[in-house]
């Protein structure tokens, strides 16, 4: 009777144990799981929200300056650049610009972003039309009326533009803070996971605990039945 209380004892602690190991690797695998979740969340950020912010910004700085360039060209009296030298300044900053937009196209866009990317790349190819219709008339046309047709198309084309990309901007600023707030809800649960652990520590110390106990009580009862 003696034996099957003990063997009935080392079952329930061996499938207490065994219960105890497959949590323990259960939370592990959650842990890295959410590990390798905040990783990419945090790659996603840096990559297709932090850089493409900034290559935003560069476009925003090129068309500014190709704005002041035609700007001056159309307005100043006494123009250092001729037409053609212009026009190689402008497709300068048309290249760079085109360059930043492969760049940014190639990061994971929202389908609010693909709009407005597809609406950009239209107002950009319509700011392109527009200048170079400018530049071949410059020639012919008087300064009056140079004026007047900067005023009316390429003042409003560059308008456009800059209400598309900062449309562009708030969205990376939305989606930035969904991942924000992921990262956020990945951070409460590996501090979850780390609280399970602790617990489970402790559920394996009180176990060692109990059964040394229940160890030295049948070691006292033996050594009282053999006195007996």
């Amino acid at each position: 009777m003696k034996f099957s209380y003990s063997l009935k004892q080392k079952t329930k602690i061996a499938i207490l144990l065994f219960l105890i190991m497959a949590c323990t690797i259960l939370i592990r695998l959650l842990e890295d799981r959410s590990i390798k979740n905040m990783e990419k969340a945090f790659t996603s950020l840096y990559n297709d929200r932090l850089v493409p912010a900034t290559d935003l910004f560069y476009i925003s700085e090129k068309l500014y300056a190709k704005r002041f360039l035609l700007e001056t060209f159309v307005y100043s009296d006494q123009n250092k650049l001729s037409a053609q030298q212009l026009n190689a300044k402008l497709k300068t900053y048309d290249k760079h610009i085109d360059t930043l937009l492969a760049k940014y196209e190639q990061t994971f866009l929202v389908k609010n972003e693909k709009n407005h990317l597809t609406e950009l790349k239209a107002k950009l190819l319509e700011n392109k039309i527009i200048e170079k219709n400018m530049l071949l008339n410059a020639n012919s046309l008087d300064k009056t009326a140079l004026r007047r047709l900067y005023d009316s198309d390429a003042e409003k084309s560059f308008s456009d533009i800059s209400n598309t990309l900062s449309q562009l901007t708030k969205v990376q600023t939305v989606v930035g803070e969904q991942l924000k707030e992921e990262s956020q809800k990945i951070v409460r649960g590996t501090n979850l996971y780390s609280t399970l652990q602790l617990l489970i520590a402790i559920v394996i110390g009180a176990l060692i605990v109990s059964i040394l106990a229940a160890s030295n009580v049948m070691n006292i009862r033996n050594d009282n039945f053999n006195l007996n």
